[in-house]
């Protein structure tokens, strides 16, 4: 049959969302972005930037596996029964949160980016 709809899930079964909305890194990255322009210590900026951009990495490979598996079961979709359509149904809710996830992951960044040269420039 192929890989069941939780493939691409976290550890303990939870989304990519839901380790997002939990995640200590995402808790970090709201907390620097929440500080004063040009206030904030630029190594702590430069590894939360590397730290996200490595959680922005591999949100995109699960975005990828999603988009893989949709694509098997769209062409047997026909022969697959009511499991392939709801696991189908499951996969493009998930695809789409995933979306969700790593845009407002990227914009996080890009703000996180600001912050750092910012930073850089007023320890200059």
């Amino acid at each position: 049959m192929g890989r069941p709809a939780d493939a691409v899930r976290g550890p303990h079964g939870h989304t990519a969302r839901a380790m997002v909305k939990k995640d200590p890194l995402m808790a970090e990255i709201a907390t620097l972005l929440a500080e004063k322009e040009g206030e904030g210590n630029p190594a702590q900026l430069e590894r939360a930037l590397t730290d996200g951009y490595a959680r922005a990495l591999s949100l995109e490979a699960q975005r990828w596996r999603l988009e893989q598996r949709i694509g098997e079961l769209t062409t047997t979709i026909a022969s697959g029964g009511a499991e392939s359509q709801r696991e189908l149904a499951e996969l493009i809710q998930l695809l789409k949160r995933q979306e969700g996830d790593i845009g407002a992951l990227r914009a996080d960044l890009g703000r996180l980016r600001q912050r750092h040269s910012s930073a850089v420039r007023a320890q200059a």
